[in-house]
């Protein structure tokens, strides 16, 4: 009994709003946009359309995109209330802490250290492949140096995807202040570059390439349960808004500013991906679209060679531009865990930019190394798997958020209460069995690691335990 209440000892919002007072508020809504959009738009919409197409969907990737957004619409209700009520640094890590108790935010900080290190990763192999792409007329990068480890292929690293990473990093210590309109003004052009794409790909459409819309079951893959399968492994492309709530602590009026932030940026990703599928899909029969850069692909197999050419730095700028705001969202969530003492090396302190330097290493070296050893196809799916979990339990946190009297909860609140927390913890959970045996399998070990981590670790140097 003793341990139960030690390791489901609540965190209180009061010690956490001293903890992050330091973080300089910078952030208004315009610039949550443009980090939200920013972190939305990018693999998303120029790579897992294609392949998700290609493997599982067909066609119908259209309608796997459409649920993926409505119930990411739900979750992200869930996030906008537990952001205006929490505004601390941490996200659903944090929001575990004070609502659920240590272990249950350990667990949520784990699934996130899961979810946005690898979808940085991810990303950065995608944005290795469209940039090999974009100066192969002129240069080629050695076949050791150009792909994740794998000696019977003949590669090594992807240097390039490691060298993204450091560029990143780079850029965020400056601190956020300084690079924040640089995000934002790539951010108008990537989604100019989007535009550009719907729009000439459109003439280029062929009836026939649509036929049929869901193809027969087939090889584990396509018809209605193809589409589902799908819908779990695009939510990938939706991580940004939940990224977002990990810099509640640097915006200025949160309870405003943060819904505002998470409903805008998922509806105008939600438009986007669906035009992008569908023209795609459109263009090219799907069964071609399993490559690494699908949309420059279509443009070329259509004589657009210009319009690639401007496509995949379009894709360079949007892939880019995901990177920054998760791998920002991956520095506050190592601050987070750190300020409460579970993770060494003072993790949790913040210089005088007052930006979390520390964490933001730790988080940059990590990150390189998997983007530069490990494939993109695993990293993408187990990616899913942190994300839903933490889509879930954030979820049904809002029960336990309205019944605290000790919150000062006068902010935006989801409807429907509790009927629509219950619903979008259903959906996070049933598309959590849609992933892949190996896929969960895979995070059920890395949560084994997380549990020992924390009892070994965490709970003996826990800040919360210590008082």
């Amino acid at each position: 009994m003793q341990l139960l209440k030690r390791i489901f000892k609540k965190e209180t919002l009061s010690n956490y709003m001293q903890s992050d007072q330091h973080f300089a508020k910078t952030l208004g809504a315009k610039d949550l946009l443009g980090l939200g959009i920013g972190a939305v738009i990018g693999t998303g919409i120029f790579i897992l359309p294609g392949t998700v197409a290609a493997t599982t969907a067909g066609p119908g990737v259209v309608i796997s995109f459409i649920l993926a957004a409505l119930i990411s619409g739900l979750v992200a209700m869930a996030y906008s209330e537990m952001a205006s009520a929490l505004p601390v640094a941490g996200s659903a890590y944090s929001y575990g802490n004070i609502i659920f108790g240590e272990i249950i935010g350990w667990i949520l900080g784990w699934a996130l250290i899961l979810e946005y290190f690898l979808a940085v990763a991810a990303v950065a192999t995608g944005w290795s492949a469209y940039f090999a792409n974009l100066v192969r007329p002129i240069f080629k990068m050695p076949q050791a140096l150009a792909g994740s480890f794998n000696p019977g292929q003949g590669t090594y690293v992807d240097l390039v995807a490691v060298l993204i990473v450091l560029c990143l990093a780079v850029l965020l210590s400056g601190g956020m202040k300084e690079s924040k309109r640089f995000q934002n003004v790539m951010v108008l052009v990537k989604i100019g570059i989007i535009i550009l794409f719907v729009v000439v790909g459109f003439f280029y459409i062929k009836a026939n390439n649509y036929q049929p819309f869901i193809p027969a079951r087939a090889h584990g893959a396509y018809g209605i349960k193809g589409i589902l399968t799908g819908t779990a492994m695009v939510f990938f492309a939706f991580l940004g808004f939940d990224a977002l709530s990990s810099s509640a602590a640097e915006v200025k009026n949160p309870k405003k500013n943060m819904p505002i932030g998470i409903f805008g940026t998922l509806a105008i990703a939600a438009l986007l991906y669906a035009a992008v599928a569908f023209v795609l899909t459109g263009m090219m029969n799907y069964r071609d679209l399993n490559v690494a850069d699908p949309v420059a692909l279509a443009l070329q197999k259509v004589g657009q060679n210009g319009v690639a050419l401007i496509i995949t730095i379009g894709a360079l700028i949007g892939m880019f531009t995901m990177m920054y705001t998760m791998l920002y969202a991956s520095s506050r969530l190592v601050y987070a865990i750190g300020r409460d003492g579970l993770l060494p090396g003072k993790l949790g302190q913040l210089n005088q930019k007052e930006e979390p330097r520390r964490a933001l290493v730790v988080a940059t070296v990590i990150v390189a190394l998997f983007a530069g050893f490990v494939p993109l196809d695993r990293l993408v799916d187990l990616v899913n798997m942190g994300t839903l979990l933490a889509f879930m339990v954030v979820s049904l946190g809002i029960i336990p958020l309205r019944k605290r009297k000790d919150l000062n909860h006068d902010g935006y609140k989801m409807p429907w209460y509790p009927i629509l927390p219950l619903v979008a913890a259903g959906f996070s959970f049933f598309l959590m069995t849609q992933l892949r045996l190996d896929t969960l399998v895979a995070a059920a070990i890395w949560f084994v690691i997380g549990l020992i981590i924390y009892f070994t670790y965490g709970m003996r140097h826990s800040k919360l335990n210590s008082n």
